[in-house]
């Protein structure tokens, strides 16, 4: 159990000291690349030698911001534009962004103009017709503009061979995450909701391969254990982003155990891995894009996959309900939320939607609509 402690002691670290890790690497000589949300394709920056680095906001001022976007925007793009402006990213030799929302597109041209006289942009417009061959050709060709670019930018060279090593480090990634995920909802004693965060959280800001020993070393530690009781709510949470220090200290006080998520922070983008029979690197990228699913930020002509989706994480992993983080004034999760209340509402399972910012400091609301949760659960466990 020491040692259990031990390690969940240094991914908190890794996920509270992102520039610590930033300085880290650079002392040692190597070229770092922010990733910005959603979906970049990460695998060609690590192909590169280089060090792919999560840009996903957090806490802090937004001042800088506030010149290129209304105060109200939604609080992810204005602090990552913040981060770039304010120096916080400083030392990054790219940053890759994408537009796969109304919010992303003006954030990348508001970026270009701003920060990205300082820190190049790469930039990609994803195909939201993605399961056609032409949807796949289109992507496999922007991936491989964004490979040239980075080339030119950083200065080196990604091979076929490197990225084919690549997409094996981050399917290895992805595996022990899912697995770890699974090991947490088993052992909720032993990993809380904020030690649950902090091993997702840490991985954004370590190169792959090292994130993924760590987690190797935590899994065969928690496989080792009994599963244990918990008297707390079992939950499924929803959302973009739920890392807020305080909101995770409302879980832990309020015994809330995190067992499955649909959070694109977590693991929205772990469910897909790369098929490595796929002889073309940029094919076998837009392919792995191409069976993403159940994503607001992805076209789907079928509207309700997702919903089904959401509540089968529920039902399948003996959840009490789930809890909905909406963030505000982002319309592409308020529009997917009347489809997601109808599901749950006709199966008669607990939703509640509760409204976040990255900025929050006071959640009595979020103590208030737990306790509502709380109670709605002990109703139907009778």
């Amino acid at each position: 159990m020491a040692e259990i402690k031990e390690l969940l002691e240094q991914f908190k670290y890794y996920a509270e000291n992102p520039r610590k890790q930033l300085d880290k690497y650079l002392a040692e000589g190597k070229k770092a690349v922010g990733i910005f949300p959603y979906y970049a394709p990460e695998e060609i920056v690590y192909a590169g030698g280089m060090v792919p680095f999560g840009v996903w906001g957090g806490q802090g001022p937004i001042e800088k911001a506030k010149d290129y976007f209304p105060t109200f925007y939604y609080s992810l793009a204005l602090r990552c534009l913040e981060m770039a402006l304010d120096g916080t990213l400083d030392g990054l030799s790219a940053s890759m962004l994408t537009t796969l929302d109304d919010t992303l597109r003006p954030l990348s041209q508001n970026y270009k103009v701003s920060a990205g006289k300082k820190i190049p942009m790469i930039f990609l417009n994803h195909a939201q017709h993605r399961k056609e061959d032409f949807g796949k050709q289109y992507n496999a060709k922007i991936f491989n503009n964004a490979k040239e670019e980075l080339e030119k930018i950083c200065n080196v060279k990604i091979t076929d061979e490197n990225l084919k090593k690549a997409f094996k480090v981050y399917n290895e990634n992805r595996e022990e995450k899912r697995r770890f995920i699974k090991l947490a909802a088993k052992h909720p004693q032993t990993i809380k909701a904020s030690d649950r965060s902090n091993v997702l959280k840490s991985s954004y800001f370590m190169l792959k391969d090292e994130h993924t020993d760590l987690l190797r070393i935590l899994n065969q530690q928690l496989e080792a254990l009994p599963e244990e009781q918990w008297d707390g709510v079992r939950v499924v949470t929803s959302g973009i982003i739920t890392d807020n220090p305080g909101l995770l200290e409302v879980f832990d006080n309020y015994k809330v155990c995190v067992v499955a998520d649909d959070v694109a922070h977590e693991s929205r983008a772990l469910k897909v891995d790369i098929d490595l029979s796929i002889a073309d690197p940029m094919l076998a990228l837009a392919d792995q894009f191409a069976r993403m699913d159940e994503d607001p930020l992805l076209y789907d002509p079928d509207i309700i996959k997702r919903p089904k989706y959401v509540l089968d994480l529920v039902k399948e992993n003996n959840a009490d309900g789930c809890l909905l983080f909406m963030m505000n004034f982002n319309d592409t999760e308020e529009m997917e939320y009347p489809s997601l209340k109808q599901a749950f509402d006709e199966a008669k399972v607990p939703l509640i939607k509760m409204g976040y910012d990255q900025q929050m400091v006071d959640f009595g609301q979020v103590k208030t609509q737990l306790e509502t949760f709380n109670e709605l659960v002990q109703l139907s466990r009778f």
